[in-house]
């Protein structure tokens, strides 16, 4: 079994409605993406000797992640709070994208291996997803 990676960065806006800490403001991050997939390597053809061609994995990340969430407001759908500033930037015009969840590295990380694997197929084994430059978020199954 192969483990191949690619990585990604992309900028986001967030909240987190009811902390207690400064990350109840809004707020930005350039995010620093990491997707693994695992898998054999194809036998013949095109992509003999890969697990996957890096230009697909780059097609299929960004199609499904980097295009809706680059530059976007993220909000939790469940906080009225948050749906708010939503509502008021879409009126303006501004890019916004909403989950049913609380937008913490954790929860985006497993968001994003759920969205790559259930609904692009893609083999994900892991997500590692950076706040920050030193802050990161693990998710497996």
């Amino acid at each position: 079994m192969f483990k191949v990676s690619k990585e990604f960065s992309f900028d986001m806006a967030h909240l987190l409605d009811g902390h207690d800490g400064k990350c109840q403001n809004l707020h930005g991050h350039t995010y620093k993406l990491q997707v693994e997939v695992c898998g054999n390597l194809y036998a013949s053809g095109a992509k003999q000797g890969m697990v996957i061609d890096f230009s697909d994995l780059k097609s299929i990340v960004k199609r499904a992640v980097l295009d809706p969430m680059d530059h976007a407001f993220i909000y939790d759908q469940t906080s009225e709070r948050e749906s708010k500033i939503a509502t008021l930037l879409q009126q303006l015009d501004s890019k916004t994208f909403g989950v049913p969840f609380r937008t913490t590295a954790e929860q985006l990380a497993q968001f994003i291996y759920r969205r790559l694997k259930d609904e692009e197929n893609l083999p994900v084994s892991a997500i590692r997803l950076w706040e920050t430059p030193t802050s990161f978020c693990e998710y497996e199954e």
